[in-house]
């Protein structure tokens, strides 16, 4: 499939759903509206209500806090879960001692997590950070970790014989075959750092996403909540866009696999 044709399949998408939204919230059926505008709002309000927030330049503000929080979270988790990712796979006695205590971190509930953050850190940015950090780490730390022990013991046999030092096993051998794993990680990571940032926002602060949608829900504005949903949703978006960006720029090295023929 060619890059217009799916781009094209998913636009298409797009307006089916919001489409048959607009029906099913406007236009009755065998004598009632299926999805009542009350609850459901519809995709003309919505629209509007994210037309009004950037054409006043509100949006701008609340926009920028949450970027913010959510490139700090995802800078500091990922740089975290990479570098330890590669120690703990390159240590496997340290590994052993300390996986019940990552395992046990990794399970605990993030939302928790929030109030705690709130309380050492205060209201600011920093709390929203760190619950995003807590969220991106651990996704990044075990794929890194998975990556970096996935490598092929052909490879890695070869090269010592060759006489490669530590180092030059670590550049050629074991960081490239970790960066296939660690890009599919930051793709999930860019989403947990946001969802990090916006929970925060919710449970407590005086701007961003998170707040302006905890204020339309709080005023039974369900165009707004939507209308947030979206703005999130397309800036989540354009952030994964920027990772794919590095990620092909980084990965120019690894051969396309060829799509099979019907």
């Amino acid at each position: 499939m060619t890059r217009p044709v799916l781009l094209l399949c998913q636009v298409l998408v797009a307006v089916v759903v919001i489409g048959l939204w607009h029906v099913f919230t406007t236009v009755p059926v065998f004598g009632r509206i299926l999805l009542p505008p009350f609850f459901f709002s519809n995709p003309w309000d919505v629209g509007s209500q994210i037309y009004s927030w950037f054409a006043s330049g509100i949006i701008w503000k609340h926009l920028g806090i949450t970027l913010l929080e959510s490139v700090l979270a995802f800078v500091i988790g990922s740089t975290l879960g990479v570098l330890i990712g590669f120690w703990f796979a390159r240590q496997p006695r340290l590994a052993a001692i300390f996986d019940p205590y990552v395992k046990m971190a990794n399970a605990l509930p993030r939302v928790v997590l929030a109030p705690i953050f709130a309380l050492w850190l205060g209201l600011g940015i920093w709390s929203k950070v760190a619950l995003g950090v807590t969220l991106v780490f651990f996704i990044v730390f075990f794929n890194v970790y998975q990556g970096v022990k996935e490598v092929s013991p052909t490879v890695l046999a070869n090269g010592r014989m060759l006489g490669m030092s530590e180092r030059q096993l670590m550049r050629h051998v074991f960081w490239p075959s970790a960066l296939s794993w660690m890009f599919s990680s930051l793709h999930t990571a860019v989403g947990f750092a946001v969802v990090g940032a916006v929970v925060g926002e919710y449970l407590g602060s005086a701007a961003g996403l998170g707040y302006v949608i905890q204020q339309a829900e709080g005023t039974f504005d369900v165009a707004g909540v939507f209308a947030g949903m979206f703005v999130l949703s397309a800036f989540v978006i354009a952030i994964d866009i920027l990772v794919t960006m590095v990620e092909k720029r980084l990965l120019v090295w690894k051969p396309v696999a060829s799509e099979g023929r019907s």
